[in-house]
């Protein structure tokens, strides 16, 4: 399962050329009793077992592969760094280790992180000693309600809609030598299909008399430069703008990138280099309905949860993130919702160079508390921050169907929250759409008005929308125990309207002695695929009828765990040929292209 993953770089929006790989083998301890920090399990001793980083325990792939729950684990390996490395500073990264993180190197505290699906990183140079160093961690994973924790069972145990978890690293590990002073951040402000460009270059570094220099590439794989700028500046960080000629916007039909190139100069001299690239597109709502690039376009969506048997919330390979935007272009899809997950940004990568939209969502907690909001807001807008120079991404989606705020009717805390959640992202990223609450109970300020309905057959969903059809409004309670679509004090106020979560067929188990999930109480069932072919064939019709629609997102791409209602298996073997959806789908949408 495992794959050397250094041809690709884990960052692939700010690529230096010097860096090294940590995953591979790491010696791991269980540590249910609590007492490594105590015995100081830091001080470089051997732990006992091998874990596969960067698997997380409970998968097979990590060469553990128990489902039990421990709640507190220990990392450690020796690593040198690689000879010739000239530096400043010497990053080591973490993609995402969840859920909170305590670092040493060589015996010392090199720093902390608390939030289980965004990367972080620290300065270990002053750390280090000629020849071999050793890092360890200590993660704690409980099985807190009030985490952060997306799809993953708070039981440990998958039922319904949750599944086994995903404990420890579980994205890649790196070290990247960097000068002192140097490029921290690039800010995509602006990338429009008019060929305007501009970007913000965030130092690590202190205001004084620096330069910053930007070659915009033909593609990704060009050296040909097509336009440039630059731009001095005695602050800490610096604005670039330029404008490319014959400029090829983005979309799905047609991904063209831009690599960029940014220099730094500090009084004259070079200091740093760093590579990302850019696509040129708009995102715009007018008249109730999502305009890409000018173009009036359908919303064509897939549910995909990111989730593999063997690997869970890992991704088993790079090709295989790969395989699942492939996957989802060949059923004939323009993009998918990353559902309770921030994905590996590899993933992303691949959403930009093969051409598929995304709606970005952040894994919620289960139950609420002041502390609970504040863990959720401060983990999200980090997500905002590293992704939102992905062309893909076409909406940020904060909270999912009130999980984690129960008491959203009667609790004003909670209604402020989404209000403010929503406020924040904005700030952080005014290009794109925000909805508040995706599903249901939408505050005043949601941008889009999203609606989550399994009913089955279709004709009952239909039925339920014979009025919108009449007066362009929705109806004010939803398909799941009569939730009010609108909180009290907002209403729909001409937003798109799209079913973000709608079909989701399960396939009936074998057997009548298996016992079946709760899930076939909410979902239609099918015997077999020729069923599921008839009622999907039935259902992407009749929401084909319904004019008002803007979008939809089908439930779902894969099977996870007991939830038999993937378009593919879990293994990736497709249920329906993907050429006959595809067709369907243009068929119905043909402004989704």
């Amino acid at each position: 399962m495992f794959v050397d993953p250094r041809a690709h770089h884990p960052r692939p929006q700010m690529v230096r050329q010097q860096w090294a790989s940590l995953d591979g083998y790491w010696e791991f301890a269980f540590d249910d009793q609590d007492a490594g920090l105590h015995e100081r399990w830091f001080d470089g001793r051997t732990l006992p077992r091998q874990i596969l980083v960067p698997f997380p325990y409970q998968s097979q792939a990590s060469g553990i592969g128990t489902r039990d729950i421990h709640e507190i684990m220990w990392y450690s390996r020796s690593f040198e760094v690689p000879e010739g490395w000239d530096y400043g500073a010497l990053l080591l990264h973490f993609g995402a280790c969840d859920y909170r993180a305590d670092v040493w190197v060589n015996g010392r505290v090199a720093g902390r992180n608390r939030g289980g699906h965004v990367p972080f990183s620290f300065d270990i140079a002053p750390y280090l000693k000629p020849g071999v160093n050793r890092v360890t961690l200590r993660v704690e994973d409980r099985q807190d309600p009030y985490q952060p924790r997306g799809k993953q069972s708070s039981s440990g145990t998958p039922v319904r809609i949750y599944y086994y978890c995903t404990s420890g690293i579980w994205q890649n590990v790196w070290l990247e030598p960097v000068p002192a002073l140097r490029i921290d951040h690039l800010r995509i402000h602006e990338a429009h299909p008019d060929g305007t460009l501009a970007l913000t270059v965030h130092l690590h570094g202190p205001a004084s008399d620096w330069e910053a220099e930007l070659d915009v590439l033909e593609s990704l794989d060009s050296e040909e430069i097509c336009a440039t700028a630059r731009v001095a500046s005695r602050g800490a960080s610096l604005d670039l703008r330029t404008r490319v000629p014959d400029p090829r916007p983005w979309s799905p039909a047609s991904p063209h990138l831009y690599k960029l190139r940014v220099r730094l100069l500090h009084r004259g001299q070079p200091v740093d280099t760093v590579e990302a690239y850019a696509g040129l597109r708009s995102i715009e709502l007018k008249d109730g309905f999502f305009h890409l690039n000018g173009k009036r376009t359908f919303l064509l969506m897939a549910l995909d949860q990111g989730y593999w048997p063997d690997t869970l919330l890992a991704a088993p390979s790079d090709e295989a993130l790969r395989a699942d935007v492939e996957w989802a272009r060949r059923f004939g899809f323009n993009g998918v919702r990353k559902h309770q997950k921030i994905e590996h940004e590899r993933w992303l990568y691949w959403c930009d160079v093969l051409g598929l939209m995304v709606w970005e969502e952040m894994p919620n907690a289960r139950s609420w508390s002041e502390e609970s909001e504040e863990r959720l807001e401060l983990e999200w807008l980090r997500a905002v921050v590293r992704d939102a120079n992905h062309p893909s991404i076409v909406g940020w989606v904060p909270v999912v169907e009130s999980f984690g705020f129960p008491e959203l009717t009667r609790h004003p805390h909670q209604h402020d929250f989404l209000e403010r959640m929503v406020a924040r992202t904005r700030m952080v990223d005014p290009s794109r759409p925000v909805i508040d609450n995706d599903g249901w109970q939408h505050t005043d300020v949601t941008d889009i008005c999203t609606i989550h309905d399994y009913s089955h057959p279709v004709e009952k969903l239909l039925e339920r929308y014979a009025g919108t059809l009449l007066t362009g409004l929705p109806p004010e309670t939803g398909w799941h125990k009569a939730r009010e679509l609108f909180l009290a004090g907002a209403q729909y106020r001409g937003q798109p309207i799209v079913f973000s979560e709608v079909g989701g067929y399960l396939l009936k188990p074998d057997g009548s002695e298996r016992r079946r999930d709760r899930l076939y109480d909410h979902y239609g069932n099918v015997g077999d695929v020729d069923e599921l072919a008839q009622r999907y064939q039935t259902l992407m019709q009749g929401l084909g009828s319904l004019s008002f629609l803007a979008g939809l997102c089908y439930t779902q791409l894969t099977d996870v765990e007991h939830e038999q209602n993937g378009l593919l298996t879990a293994q990736r073997e497709p249920r329906l040929p993907p050429e006959q959806v595809d067709a369907l789908h243009r068929s119905l949408w043909p402004d989704a292209w």
